[in-house]
């Protein structure tokens, strides 16, 4: 006897067919699925301090999520109006149009707020989430050949977030926003010769200029974003070409990366994340205010007073101003130069440099052309280390005097005072940072040598039988050992003679910025040595 299937089962096959040639239709024609395919096979390391490149992703769609939805309240103008929202105390102030619709948007739309706080803390979390990005990449030497240029990419990334950071936290032509661009046009206007020119076409004209807003308006939601975007699409497409880095252990080689591929329980845990991000920052933006503009009021330069902070990220270049000391100008050639704003710049700008080609730089010192897809512990490259923690700490005295005021009326000393210390700090802070830094890491790798060779200390006391007591050493499993044999011990680059015979100046800087980058370096314990220790152990 047969049965006629029911009509959810026929519905169910038609849909399955309907889909199925789709699918198809969709295949013939770009070939997706071998894309897919080869994505799909993609493995990804399962290291927590992967998941920060992650995060910046996530924070960055959540960017245009909500930035989308204010794009429709937001009006770029700045014609004056007469505020008559919601908001009693800015009744009948004159205004902006920016910063009436901005307002209106926090008081008047529904959800407005909420989405104006996700939108700023998304914005903060995502230049954040690149800096310590960049900061595990670096420690972990996984800037090496082949990722070169995967890290200027990630590097440009980092200045175009800071760009989208500060455009899009001058568009409510608050008083806050409104000081912030004044900076602006005062550093660009200290440039010499051209810095007037500059300032005129940016602002269209004499400062706040004709309608700056509208115009970081357009880069704020067109130009920067699909840089951002292509940018973000060139770091992947790289990342899949180059591999993943991933930590030394048994299994793993340059040739062969441990960990989960994208299809498919990669993608389904970061579908997760990504939810858990959202969900966290929407937890901080109802729970913690941010930007309140309405407490500002409009920009009119006669109320600024000590205490505005830019965010976060742009808090160097404050800090980098306020630290010159005073009596810095000069006439020359009939112009004035403001060297309070020309050192900062140059400072600035060889910092940023510095960062940018720091993998060609160490590439040139160290000679070193291999491939390397296995991540270094920064014990084990104490000089690159060293340098790290100095740069870090550069940037953090910088960060910290852009709060010199804050920090003099918190704590009750004289500005003057913290300027003078955080002068000194920028001085003689990355020396001792990186002193410090590159002991210790030397340190950490004598202990490591120490312990692969003989084991640790288990805090057993046994006596021999000639009455000698000696505490019993533990030996390491092979995955532990594996982590701290797994190094290789580079050979500063020797002076040679070119074709011609001759030994150049560049050579020598060469050979002698190679010694200093591996000096006092420790070479790692050797399978001869850890057979010779078991021997003498046994």
């Amino acid at each position: 006897m047969t049965t006629t299937p029911t009509r959810d089962v026929q519905q169910k096959s038609r849909g399955q067919r309907f889909t199925s040639a789709a699918a198809n239709y969709v295949d013939e024609r770009t070939s997706i699925s071998g894309l897919v395919k080869e994505v799909g096979r993609k493995i990804f390391p399962d290291h927590w301090s992967f998941m920060l490149g992650e995060v910046a992703l996530y924070s960055f769609i959540v960017i245009l999520l909500s930035g989308t939805f204010l794009t429709f309240f937001y009006e770029a103008s700045m014609v004056e109006v007469e505020y008559d929202g919601s908001y009693a105390p800015l009744k009948g102030i004159e205004m902006s149009v920016a910063m009436a619709s901005t307002l209106d948007i926090s008081f008047d739309i529904r959800g407005g707020l909420l989405m104006r706080q996700v939108h700023h803390w998304a914005a903060l979390l995502f230049v954040a989430a690149i800096g310590l990005h960049m900061l595990r990449v670096y420690f972990t030497g996984a800037f090496r050949k082949p990722r070169e240029i995967n890290w200027f990419i990630g590097f440009v990334l980092f200045i175009l977030a800071m760009a989208e950071g500060f455009t899009g936290y001058s568009l409510p032509d608050d008083l806050l926003s409104g000081n912030g661009l004044r900076i602006i046009d005062g550093m660009v206007k200290g440039i010499p010769v051209i810095g007037t020119w500059i300032s005129y076409l940016l602002f269209g004209g004499e400062f706040p200029g004709v309608d700056i807003v509208s115009r970081l308006y357009i880069l704020h939601i067109m130009l920067l974003p699909a840089l951002i975007i292509a940018a973000i699409g060139v770091h992947m497409l790289l990342l899949i070409i180059n591999k993943h880095t991933q930590f030394a252990g048994p299994g793993r080689t340059n040739d062969n990366v441990v960990g989960s591929p994208v299809m498919p329980g990669f993608a389904a845990k970061a579908g997760g994340f990504f939810f858990i991000v959202f969900g966290v920052i929407t937890l901080i933006a109802s729970t913690f205010s941010i930007n309140p503009v309405w407490v500002y009021g409009p920009y009119d330069p006669s109320p600024v007073s000590a205490g505005t902070q830019p965010d976060w990220y742009i808090g160097f270049a404050d800090g980098a101003l306020r630290v010159v000391p005073p009596g810095w100008e000069t006439e020359w050639l009939g112009y004035t130069w403001s060297f309070n704003i020309i050192a900062p710049l140059v400072i600035l700008g060889l910092f940023m440099a510095i960062v940018a080609f720091y993998p060609f730089i160490e590439a040139w010192i160290t000679g070193d052309k291999r491939e390397h897809h296995i991540a270094d512990r920064p014990r084990n490259a104490p000089t690159r280390t060293a340098i790290g923690a100095a740069g870090v700490t550069f940037y953090a005295v910088l960060w910290a005097a852009a709060s010199s005021d804050l920090i003099a009326t918190h704590f009750k000393v004289s500005i003057e005072g913290v300027i003078h210390s955080c002068q000194a700090l920028l001085i003689f802070g990355p020396i001792i940072a990186y002193l410090i830094t590159k002991r210790v890491c030397i340190g950490l790798q004598k202990k490591d040598r120490e312990i692969a060779l003989h084991g640790f200390e288990s805090g057993r006391i046994v006596r021999l039988p000639h009455g000698e007591y000696v505490e019993v050493h533990e030996q390491l499993d092979e995955y532990e050992r594996w982590k701290l044999m797994s190094f290789e011990d580079y050979k500063p680059l020797t002076v040679r003679p070119n074709a011609e015979g001759k030994i150049t100046v560049g050579q020598r800087v060469r050979a002698s910025a190679s010694r200093w980058f591996f000096e006092d370096r420790i070479a790692p314990a050797t399978h001869r040595e850890l057979e010779r220790s078991k021997e003498e152990q046994h």
